[in-house]
């Protein structure tokens, strides 16, 4: 399992997001992420630009509640040349914006709701979603599975697995502790996302520097 460090808090982009991408360009991760809100267009582009010269891949996750502007954040997240784009629900619409471009799509199963996002929907509901996106052709599902209101995180991970494509199930959201780490790489995750937890040096609780929280975190996805 691999993880992708998103430079955001509150889901919002920081911003320091091209600093902090300095600060653990050398780190062993090679997955990194932002949202679409939080600062300004200039400046996603030049972390874009930054993060496919070293080599990493780069993703943006749709954090927009209404179906214009998720089609909107396609449109840009495929001008700024992003290898992978979370979130969304307009599947149809996303995809025809992405057509013939780099980005590869994970649209959110279930119904994502509010800012910071919570996830809505039964186990079965959101596994009907994901069957539905890999019969679109969809690379994956975005899972907000530790937001979920009504159903068990791992139980949900492990239901997605089973009709997810290999590579293609990306958990987000609140996973911030090594117990969450090992529990969602058993479940069958391939990659998870997470921000708050190394920006603010949460994931271990001996006071380490955010870049030994990040290698701390690949350590434990790799275990």
């Amino acid at each position: 399992m691999e993880f992708a460090l998103f430079f955001t808090r509150n889901d919002q982009t920081v911003v320091n997001c091209l600093e902090l991408f300095s600060l653990f360009e050398e780190s062993g991760i090679r997955h990194f992420g932002f949202k679409d809100v939080g600062v300004e267009r200039e400046t996603l582009q030049a972390l874009a630009n930054a993060i496919h010269e070293a080599g990493g891949t780069s993703y943006m996750e749709v954090v927009s509640e209404s179906p214009a502007a998720c089609i909107r954040s396609a449109e840009i997240a495929a001008e700024l040349g992003v290898r992978r784009l979370l979130g969304g629900t307009q599947v149809d619409e996303i995809q025809a914006v992405l057509a013939g471009s780099e980005t590869l799509y994970f649209p959110a199963a279930g119904r994502p709701v509010g800012h910071p996002v919570q996830l809505e929907g039964s186990v079965q509901k959101i596994v009907d979603d994901c069957k539905r996106f890999m019969d679109k052709g969809c690379a994956g599902v975005d899972l907000l599975a530790f937001r979920s209101s009504q159903a068990d995180p791992l139980e949900l991970i492990a239901a997605a697995r089973e009709v997810i494509c290999p590579g293609g199930l990306i958990v987000s959201g609140s996973v911030g502790t090594p117990e969450r780490v090992r529990a969602i790489r058993q479940a069958g995750a391939d990659l998870f996302t997470v921000g708050n937890a190394v920006l603010d040096c949460t994931y271990l609780s001996d006071g380490s520097l955010p870049i030994d929280q990040a290698k701390a975190m690949l350590r434990d996805s790799n275990a």
